[in-house]
C-alpha cells in the first residue's frame, strides 16, 4: 500500500515527566535494560513501510538522545529536533526539519516516546486508515465507568460513547501542515494532533488500538521487573575493636577489624541489593579510601544504598543473610538484627531473615579468625 510514498515517524520525546517524580525524564528511564525512548523507536526502525524517523527530544536532552540513538544503531533516525514550549511547539519543530530534509514525505506518523509497548499492528493500522481517509487515530474502548464534571456535581455517561485516545496518529502531511498554521492563526493550542485538524475542519478516523500499549505517565504505569542480588563478605576478628553484627553491638572478647565499624553482615547485605540493581558493590560506592567512611556505622551507608534503589524506583522484597561465625553464639541478638535491618530498609520484619550457622570448627571461621556472611535480596519496581 505504500510502495513508492514516503511515510515518516516522529516520536515525540520532549516532555519533563514531572509527575513521574524524577529528575531523568521518563523516557529515558529503563525498562528491561532498555530505555523507554528507544523502546518505542525500535517498533517504527523495524518496520519496512517508515521510511524516515525524526526525534523531538528538550533542549537539554539533545546530545543524551543521539547518544542512545547511536548506541542502539537506529539507522531510519533522520536528527533529533530541540522541543519548544508546548508539545504542539516541538512536533511543529519537527515538521518544519522533516520538509527541509525530507519534502517527499506524503504521510506522518506521531507517536508518543513514552508508549515504549505500541506493536507494528497497530502502526500498521493507522498507516492503512490514514492513507484512505488522511487522518486516523488509534483508540481503545473505555474500561471504567465515566462521569462528566459539572461545577457542583457530576453526572454518568453512557462509556460506550467514548474511547481513549492513544498514538501513533497518522496524517496526511500537507493536512497536518495546513492545520498547524491555521492553529497558530487562531492562538489554538490543541491536546493532541488530532485536535489541531479538527480545529482545521479536518475529519479523524478511528482504528482499533491495543491496551498494552499504555503511556508511562508515573510510578506506577511501570511495568513491574524483579531482580535478585547476592553478596559476600568477611572480615577478620582482631582484639581492641567492637563487634558490630546487623548494627547491633554484641560483647565479646574480640571485633571486626575494617575501615568503618566493619559490619560483615550489613555489607554482605548493601553488595546483595546493589547487586540486584546492577549498581555495583560497596567499594564502588563506599571507599576504603575514602576518610569520610573511617568508623562510620555501616547502618548509615545501608540507609544510603536504600536511598540508591529508591531513587532508581526499586523496593525491596525480602532479604536473606546467613551469618557463619564459630563464637559468638548470635542466636540472642538475631531479633534486634533484625528489626535493626527492617527499620532501617523500611520494610516489615517478616521480610528481612538473618540465621547465624558455624562451620563444625573448620576453615578460618572455624578457627575463630574471621566472620564471614552471605546475604540475598530480591528488589522489584
Amino acid at each position: 500500500m505504500f510502495e513508492g510514498r514516503r511515510v515518516a515517524a516522529i516520536i515525540a520525546a520532549g516532555g519533563k515527566g514531572t509527575r513521574m517524580g524524577s529528575d531523568l525524564p521518563k523516557q529515558y528511564m529503563k525498562i528491561g535494560g532498555q530505555p523507554v525512548l528507544i523502546k518505542a523507536m525500535k517498533t517504527f526502525e523495524n518496520m519496512e513501510a517508515i521510511d524516515h524517523i525524526f526525534v523531538v527530544a528538550g533542549e537539554d536532552y539533545v546530545q543524551l538522545c543521539e547518544d542512545l540513538i547511536g548506541a542502539y544503531g537506529l539507522d531510519k533516525v533522520e536528527s533529533v529536533v530541540a522541543g519548544g514550549e508546548e508539545r504542539q511547539d516541538s512536533v511543529y519543530n519537527a515538521l518544519q526539519e522533516m520538509n527541509r530534509r525530507k519534502p517527499g514525505v506524503e504521510y506522518v506518523l506521531i507517536h508518543d516516546a513514552a508508549r515504549p509497548f505500541v506493536s507494528e499492528e497497530v502502526v500498521e493500522s493507522v498507516l492503512r486508515e490514514t492513507a484512505r481517509k488522511g487522518a486516523a487515530v488509534a483508540c481503545v474502548a473505555m474500561k471504567n465507568s465515566v462521569r462528566k464534571l459539572g461545577e457542583e456535581s457530576s453526572e454518568s455517561v453512557d462509556r460506550r460513547d467514548y474511547v481513549s485516545v492513544q498514538t501513533p496518529q497518522g496524517f496526511r502531511k500537507s493536512l497536518l501542515i495546513e492545520a498547524y498554521e491555521k492553529a497558530y492563526d487562531d492562538s489554538f493550542y490543541g491536546t493532541d494532533d488530532a485536535a489541531i485538524v479538527e480545529h482545521a475542519g479536518g475529519k479523524i478516523a478511528i482504528v482499533d488500538g491495543e491496551y498494552q500499549n499504555i503511556k508511562i505517565t508515573t510510578r506506577e504505569d511501570l511495568p513491574m521487573e524483579n531482580r535478585i542480588g547476592t553478596g559476600f563478605d568477611v572480615h577478620r576478628l582482631v582484639e581492641g575493636r567492637k563487634l558490630i553484627l546487623g548494627g547491633v553491638e554484641i560483647p565479646w572478647e574480640k571485633g571486626l577489624d575494617g575501615h568503618s565499624d566493619a559490619d560483615v553482615l550489613v555489607h554482605a547485605l548493601m553488595d546483595a541489593l546493589l547487586g540486584a540493581a546492577g549498581m555495583g558493590d560497596i567499594g564502588l560506592h563506599f571507599p576504603d579510601t575514602d576518610p569520610a567512611y573511617e568508623g562510620i556505622s555501616s547502618m548509615l551507608l545501608l540507609k544510603e544504598v536504600h536511598q540508591k534503589l529508591e531513587d532508581a524506583f526499586y523496593r525491596i522484597g525480602n532479604v536473606d543473610v546467613t551469618v557463619i561465625a564459630q563464637r559468638p553464639k548470635l542466636r540472642p541478638y538475631i531479633e534486634e538484627m533484625r528489626d535493626m535491618v527492617a527499620e532501617c530498609l523500611d520494610i516489615d520484619r517478616s521480610r528481612v531473615s538473618i540465621k547465624a550457622t558455624t562451620t563444625e570448627s573448620l576453615g578460618f571461621t572455624g578457627r575463630e579468625e574471621g566472620i564471614a556472611c552471605q546475604a540475598a535480596a530480591s528488589i522489584y519496581r
